[in-house]
């Protein structure tokens, strides 16, 4: 008898695929404590005169509604204003994209990267490429769902990991986290028929309770469909000095709902087969 082998859009063997990893990108793939999060204390600061810790931002994403950092800092000063009694305007939406992304970019976004002397240089990788070619050696199809501007996403993925036209979901893509819409559709695209015939698993790591609960809202969406959420500390919490604050953050994650918390990106490489084995 005659195998015949179908390829789902050229991409996936189904006779060799275990599982679906998306990951977030901020405080996953890259460390964003002096970038996305500077931007956003010196954001704050310039319109209410206070600079929030990443303390004060790590209460804040907890509560499991704020990825989009843009929000956040509006969100930070108007509680400072009302908590001070301050007779201060609250500033438009528009001007906290402006202030956020000439600090963040350090230029248009949409020209050359080569011409942005912002934050954004300031980014440390997390992970290598060695680490997605070995999870497709392994059978396992792999994407990014991130609240991050297309143009940053894009240039950490392609301009400094080397992947070639990663599949991504960005902002303005889909609604922002915790909605599941990006994760479910872009889940969709990748399996193509296998995502409703054969319910390979597919899991989300992220380092905020938003990205927990999207995983939670995704199970509510499609309760046949094998869901995992893979929960990892972000990176200002991993010094020794902060060994209280993560364990603390690690237990959060846990309690909004995370099957596994990771202690390095890297753990993956350990509990890959046995995270998507048959059950």
């Amino acid at each position: 008898m005659v195998r015949i082998l179908i390829f789902y859009k050229g991409i996936k063997n189904s006779l060799k695929n275990i599982g679906l990893i998306l990951f977030d990108i901020d405080g996953v793939i890259r460390s964003v404590e002096n970038s996305y999060r500077l931007a956003l204390k010196k954001t704050v600061y310039k319109f209410c005169g206070w600079e929030p810790s990443y303390i004060d931002i790590d209460y804040a994403k907890n509560e499991g509604i704020w990825n989009n950092d843009w929000d956040l800092s509006l969100e930070l000063i108007k509680r400072f204003i009302k908590k001070n009694k301050l007779n201060i305007e609250i500033p438009s939406k528009k001007e906290i994209i402006n202030c956020f992304e000439k600090f963040y970019f350090g230029g248009d976004q949409n020209k050359d990267s080569k011409s942005w002397n912002g934050f954004i240089t300031n980014e440390e990788l997390l992970v290598d490429k060695k680490f997605f070619d070995l999870l497709h050696k392994d059978g396992i199809i792999w994407g990014f769902v991130s609240g991050a501007e297309s143009a940053s996403a894009k240039f950490v993925l392609e301009k400094r990991l080397g992947l070639k036209s990663p599949p991504l979901i960005s902002m303005g893509d889909a609604p922002d986290k915790p909605d599941p819409k990006g994760f479910i559709d872009l889940s969709k695209k990748l399996l193509g028929d296998e995502f409703r015939t054969s319910n390979i698993p597919i899991a989300y790591v992220g380092d905020t309770i938003a990205d927990v609960n999207t995983v939670i809202n995704a199970r509510e969406k499609i309760p046949t469909q094998k869901f995992i959420s893979i929960g990892l500390a972000p990176p200002h919490l991993h010094s020794k000095a902060r060994l209280k604050e993560r364990l603390s953050y690690e237990k959060n994650l846990r309690l909004a709902g995370a099957d596994i918390v990771l202690n390095s990106i890297y753990d993956i490489n350990n509990i890959k087969f046995e995270l998507f084995r048959k059950i």
